[in-house]
């Protein structure tokens, strides 16, 4: 299935520093794609429509902002809006619009760090899009320099926003690594990377790291913002993730096969942290690929 799936060449050039394109429209035609650049797309009065990016699946609302790394599936689905009642701004950058070299710089810490977060598909609250709206919408009449200028500094104000989510599973889009700071932390994601598939205690996990389990518990927690529970349970539902949509297995064997204990278990988990349920995401994306095959 993910064969069938667009990837679209974007217009963007080796001369170009970003490219951006607004349109007005009544729905969403584009199929479910994806491309080597970096997007930050924005769509105004789409209420009820739905998002979907990697394995998330979402309706929106009337302000929407999302930031798409490199080869991240995505696409917006919704019709019988008025005409020329949704505004879509979409602006595409190399992933090397800024190289590594001006990455590590301490000014462009939080641009770094949010850019490597794009490639699990970053929405920003309401209140940041809002702020952020009227010039996004005017970056279009910016030209040369001062529209590089603009555009940076946008991606800086989103870069320290707050509130904003990551919608795709870490394990979904292949991205394996991720820098926690820590020899220990990072010994027990790679732990649970190799082992999703396994029945995992939090007593096995503290002892590669030589620590007790309450104390292992709040390191953890400390260093990720999340319960040991929680980021296992992230692993295994990208994985099930990618089975749904590039796999004809069944969902119960999707499941065994990626360390939940029973299907009833796994539909309610899946349902709570995706709001859609295993069936809908594997249906979501054979309806979005047959859009162009």
């Amino acid at each position: 299935m993910r064969d069938n799936i667009l990837r679209e060449i974007t217009p963007l050039t080796q001369a170009d520093c970003f490219t951006i394109f607004t349109r007005t429209k009544s729905a969403f035609d584009f199929p479910l794609h994806y491309h080597e650049d970096i997007e930050l797309n924005f769509v105004l009065n789409a209420a009820g429509a739905k998002r979907v990016i990697g394995d998330h699946i979402e309706e929106i609302g009337d302000y929407e902002l999302v930031l798409i790394g490199p080869n991240l599936q995505h696409a917006w689905f919704g019709e019988n809006f008025k005409d020329n009642q949704i505004t879509e701004i979409t602006i595409q950058f190399h992933k090397n619009f800024l190289d590594d070299a001006m990455l590590i710089r301490n000014q462009l810490r939080y641009i770094r760090i949010m850019l490597e977060k794009s490639t699990r598909g970053i929405l920003f609250s309401n209140q940041t899009t809002k702020q952020l709206a009227p010039r996004i919408m005017e970056l279009g009449k910016k030209q040369g320099f001062d529209s590089v200028l603009e555009l940076l500094s946008i991606l800086h104000d989103l870069s320290v926003s707050r509130n904003y989510r990551l919608l795709s599973d870490l394990t979904f889009n292949n991205v394996e690594k991720q820098s926690y700071n820590s020899r220990r932390i990072e010994k027990v994601m790679t732990y649970s990377r190799l082992n999703f598939h396994k029945q995992i205690s939090l007593s096995e996990v503290a002892k590669i790291t030589s620590m007790t389990e309450s104390a292992f518990s709040r390191f953890f927690k400390l260093r990720t913002g999340m319960t040991f529970i929680d980021s296992l349970i992230e692993i295994r539902l990208g994985h099930a993730s990618r089975k749904l949509i590039e796999t004809t297995e069944s969902i119960s064997e999707i499941a065994y096969n990626c360390g939940f204990n029973n299907i009833s278990n796994f539909n309610r988990i899946f349902k709570k942290k995706k709001g859609c349920t295993p069936k809908e995401l594997r249906e979501s994306y054979d309806q979005g690929s047959r859009v162009f095959i």
